[in-house]
């Protein structure tokens, strides 16, 4: 197996197990405050990382890599957390993951800029027409929409993008786990202190599915799916490998339906499936 289809199998799992970030965050959000979330999963997943990190005995990033993982940091522990998760206040988790469709071509653009990606025409031309796909059927009000719900989701897959390509560059020195787990350390001194500042009044009634969203974004969605993603996106290429996240909305869309009883359209389910074809042939033309 070569090594560009070992980071399109890397690269499928981080994103099957991403799918599940957004309707986890929904049903989290309904016992925990947006920030009090964003702390407290980067906090759980940074001790579990820096339990690792220090079994393992990894060698400490050098000074000159500290920069790049706080753009990591910004954009994959932060950033993208916080502003999904004040998102789905106002948006529900299937309107949400449409927006997932716009990380490909973030990610794409970020990884040329960042990443020294070089596609071929073809592949911009499938990757905007994804995108395009996503985009252009939520400005139609193909779903319940929520202006500032919306423009909180395109910040947030704008900082991912960043922090994607970022994090698989850099992943190319330090390794991929290695990378989203200094990240979360870097985060810590700053995430712990204001997870204790907002941490409910009383855990108490916190119902049981609100923990279980916690505990799947604290676990999975912070930690083991960027293991996969950062290696996949390294082996196989940022701009190529990130294409899989347009079938992360397929995913989502699914959990959405089946855990959380939100309702999914005809007309999204035929967007997504170009999205589907769109991968396909941005893949051909990758390198």
């Amino acid at each position: 197996m070569d090594n560009a289809t070992r980071g399109w199998i890397n690269g499928g799992i981080g994103v099957a197990i991403f799918a599940g970030s957004l309707p986890a965050t929904r049903v989290a959000v309904s016992g925990f405050s947006p920030v009090f979330l964003t702390c407290a999963r980067a906090s759980i997943a940074a001790a579990l990382a820096l339990a690792l990190l220090t079994l393992l005995r990894q060698a400490r990033p050098q000074p000159r890599q500290i920069a790049s993982l706080a753009v990591v940091a910004l954009g994959v522990v932060v950033g993208f957390p916080l502003l999904t998760a004040l998102a789905l206040q106002h948006v529900t988790s299937a309107h949400s993951t449409v927006f997932v469709g716009v990380l490909p071509l973030c990610t794409a653009i970020f990884g040329v800029l960042r990443g020294g990606d070089r596609p071929r025409p073809g592949f911009w031309m499938f990757s905007l027409l994804g995108s395009a796909l996503v985009i252009g059927y939520a400005a139609m009000g193909g779903l319940q929409a929520s202006l500032q719900g919306d423009l909180l989701m395109l910040a947030a897959v704008l900082v991912c993008g960043l922090g994607y390509a970022e994090g698989a560059r850099l992943s190319r020195q330090l390794g991929g786990w290695q990378v989203i787990s200094w990240a979360l350390a870097l985060a810590l001194p700053l995430m712990l202190p204001i997870a204790w500042l907002t941490r409910p009044s009383s855990f108490a009634p916190v119902p049981l599915p609100a923990w279980a969203g916690l505990a799947y974004v604290s676990l999975f969605s912070m930690l083991i799916g960027f293991i996969f993603w950062y290696r996949g996106l390294a082996q196989g290429g940022i701009a190529a490998v990130g294409q899989i996240q347009l079938l992360q909305p397929f995913l989502g869309l699914a959990l959405a339906a089946g855990l959380l009883h939100e309702p999914v359209s005809a007309s999204m389910l035929w967007v997504m499936a170009g999205a589907v074809a769109c991968v396909a042939g941005a893949r051909r033309f990758a390198r």
